[in-house]
């Protein structure tokens, strides 16, 4: 069922291993002229041109851009309880893992009398884009919203496109905001939300950062505003990578490939393996799987699609050296020595060690955060975590003696950049003190 590259025998370069290993096409320059003037637009009219993009590309027109929070209430109260109990075991997970991540302020004595602080700040209010497309994600609300409130933002707002025949969000979606106490939240999405979130439509004010994955039009949207405010990453299709050997399960591999070739049409599902015996009975087992799961339709396409195949290599170090040019967003280990291998990647969104934990722990309950970067990028980014939301700020406090100790070495730099403007602001602070 999956394309095979086979390099064994081979040492690929990382550069060439680039060019040849399968991955999702995704050109969002292509679409920048689609969104761009959908952006300008809702910046010159607001509300009403959200609603008119709304009413054309979700089929429905939302009576106010704002969903009343007794709605929220009204959804939360609906939510089936055992829903409801899962949101609160991944929140509560979530929650322990980016409570930690929280950084104190940090003070260095550089000189005696010279400090510098460096203190972390919350952005002060964010934008959050849940997505509403093939599927419904209450739990990109709890990824979103817990680091940002472990970083301490002061304003959390939640976007979401509104659905037939309600003009409202998932009531999923509407229930996990109000589980973590967030009312603010808004019935728009696509481009059309992005440039809400940037520069304010309704009762809605600018966000200072938007973040969550979204679709490619949302993507060129973030890429279209940034600068105006933050971005958190330009989300492409998910993808998995399982690194495995000749000791994994082929039903565990199977399902796992399966799992994200769910999500939609374009996602990416990669097995790098040294075993050929692995990869027939992988093989296999899609071909069993696939045709009874509820969504083989999308998944198929998925699967057997350019972006998705299986990697013979030689050896875990071939391997290692396949999946870290890959930087998946998703890596499994699937090999002896799980652990000890997955000590070597680099590359990757997040790494899943061993037999008993799947992506899709990840994406729901392990307590790690499932927004994580795509298309490579994890080779220089990482996902999102309460640090998303913090603003490193130096605070820089020197006296009189540990500036006049050094003011000779500012005056040397400054003259030598021809600035000597810089170097007179010290000396003027020591002039008639026989320095």
């Amino acid at each position: 069922m999956l394309t095979r590259l086979d390099l064994r025998g081979t040492r690929p370069t990382p550069r060439s291993l680039r060019g040849i290993l399968p991955r999702a096409a995704v050109d969002v320059a292509s679409v920048l002229a689609t969104v761009e003037p959908i952006i300008a637009d809702v910046r010159h009219r607001g509300e009403e041109a959200a609603h008119d993009y709304s009413e054309r590309f979700d089929g429905v027109r939302p009576a106010s851009l704002r969903v009343d929070p007794a709605e929220l209430a009204r959804a939360l109260a609906a939510l089936d309880p055992d829903i409801r109990e899962a949101l609160q075991v991944a929140i509560e997970r979530v929650r322990k893992v980016h409570a930690e991540q929280r950084r104190p302020d940090v003070t260095t004595e550089v000189v005696p009398g010279g400090v510098v602080v460096e203190r972390f700040v919350p952005v002060q209010r964010v934008g959050l884009y849940v997505p509403g497309g093939l599927a419904m994600y209450p739990s990109s609300v709890v990824m979103n919203v817990v680091p940002a409130q472990e970083a301490g933002v002061d304003s959390i707002v939640v976007v979401s496109p509104p659905q037939k025949p309600s003009a409202l969000p998932d009531e999923r979606v509407l229930a996990a905001c109000a589980l973590l106490g967030v009312d603010e939240v808004y019935a728009v999405g696509g481009a059309q939300a992005v440039a809400v979130l940037a520069y304010g439509a309704g009762e809605c004010e600018p966000v200072d950062l938007i973040t969550g994955p979204g679709n490619i039009y949302v993507t060129a949207a973030k890429r279209a505003v940034r600068g105006v405010v933050a971005i958190d990453a330009e989300a492409g299709p998910t993808e998995i990578a399982i690194l495995a050997d000749g000791t994994a399960d082929p039903v565990h591999v199977a399902a796992d490939l399966i799992s994200q070739a769910e999500h939609d049409p374009s996602a990416a599902s990669v097995l790098v393996t040294t075993s050929t015996e692995l990869a027939d009975a992988v093989d296999e087992e899609l071909a069993r799987q696939v045709p009874v799961t509820k969504h083989s339709g999308r998944i198929l396409t998925a699967l057997t699609g350019p972006q998705s195949g299986t990697v013979l290599v030689d050896d875990i170090d071939a391997g290692v050296a396949v999946v870290d040019a890959y930087a998946a967003e998703h890596l499994e280990i699937q090999t002896r020595d799980a652990a000890g291998v997955a000590a070597r990647v680099r590359n990757a969104g997040a790494i899943f060690v061993g037999a008993y934990s799947p992506v899709s722990l990840g994406d729901y309950c392990a307590g790690s955060n499932h927004v994580l970067p795509t298309g490579g990028c994890a080779r220089h980014s990482g996902g999102l975590s309460t640090a998303t939301f913090l603003r490193g700020i130096h605070v820089i406090t020197y006296d009189e003696t540990a500036l006049a100790d050094v003011a000779r070495h500012v005056v040397t730099l400054a003259e030598a950049e021809d600035l000597p403007a810089h170097g007179q602001a010290v000396t003027a602070r020591l002039r008639g003190q026989g320095r």
